[in-house]
C-alpha cells in the first residue's frame, strides 16, 4: 500500500504538518505531496491551533476546533474528522 499511499509528516520550527504521499497520476514514477494538516504550537497561550488546506492552497484555521491543549486532541481530531475537512 505504501507504493500507493503513504502518509509522513513534517515538523519545522513550532509546527507538525501531516502530508500524503502518493504517485503522479500521469508520471507514477514522481510523487507528490498532498497536505492533511498542520498544528502550530503558541508558548504564550500554551496551547496547539489546528489548521486544514482549502482548496486555495492555503491553511486555514480549522473552525470547528481551532485549537487544543495536547498535540494528542489534535491527533485524534485529524484522525476521526468529523466535518471532512482533513482527509474529503
Amino acid at each position: 500500500m505504501r507504493k500507493e499511499l503513504d502518509l509522513d509528516v513534517r515538523i519545522k520550527d513550532q509546527s507538525v504538518e501531516i502530508f500524503e504521499i502518493r504517485p503522479r497520476w500521469q508520471h507514477p514514477e514522481e510523487t507528490i505531496e498532498s497536505q492533511v494538516a498542520k498544528t502550530t504550537y503558541v508558548k504564550t497561550q500554551d496551547v496547539w491551533k489546528i489548521y486544514w488546506m482549502r482548496q486555495d492552497l492555503k491553511w486555514h484555521s480549522y473552525e470547528p476546533l481551532p485549537e487544543v491543549q495536547v498535540i494528542e486532541e489534535f491527533l485524534a481530531e485529524v484522525d476521526s474528522d468529523p466535518h471532512h475537512c482533513f482527509w474529503g
